[in-house]
């Protein structure tokens, strides 16, 4: 008999197109999308869409909402645009890349008017991604003309 605090029940997420439960899956099974291991995975198969889950997470805590091809694709270019201000940071400033990443999340969020907790890459849909890109395109567009910002 368990003594103590209750356990936590699992969090399963719930897929943002069908509305089902997502599955727990690991890289022996199946409904694995990936050739290699990348981690366990909650996935809606049927929706082709997942997210991964925190490192060293004991409990699989999704790292945001399960993504479709569409978002994952946004979400990636959303990285590759995000992270070379984040590197310019760094050697500007001396700040580490969690620090420098953080304070990128943190003006996005400005920008986006959207609360800070909520700006982050996992988190944001397709339309929050684009804005996103187009205020970095944007910004660095303007920091390239020596315009004001």
């Amino acid at each position: 008999m368990r003594v103590g605090r209750p356990v936590k029940a699992l969090p399963q997420p719930i897929c943002n197109y069908c509305g089902a439960k997502a599955v727990l899956v690991r890289a022996d099974e199946d409904a694995y999308p990936y050739r290699e291991d990348h981690g366990p995975l909650w996935i809606c198969a049927p929706c082709e869409a997942w997210i991964g889950i925190f490192a060293r997470s004991t409990r699989h805590l999704p790292l945001g909402r399960l993504a479709n091809a569409e978002l994952r694709e946004w979400k990636a270019r959303l990285h590759a645009a995000l992270e070379p201000m984040v590197e310019a940071k760094v050697r500007r400033d001396g700040c580490n890349t969690f620090e420098a990443r953080s304070k990128g999340y943190k003006w996005l969020a400005d920008k986006l008017e959207i609360d800070e907790k909520k700006c982050h890459i996992h988190l944001l849909d397709v339309d929050q991604c684009k804005a996103a890109i187009e205020i970095i395109e944007s910004f660095e567009r303007e920091r390239r003309s020596g315009e004001p910002r």
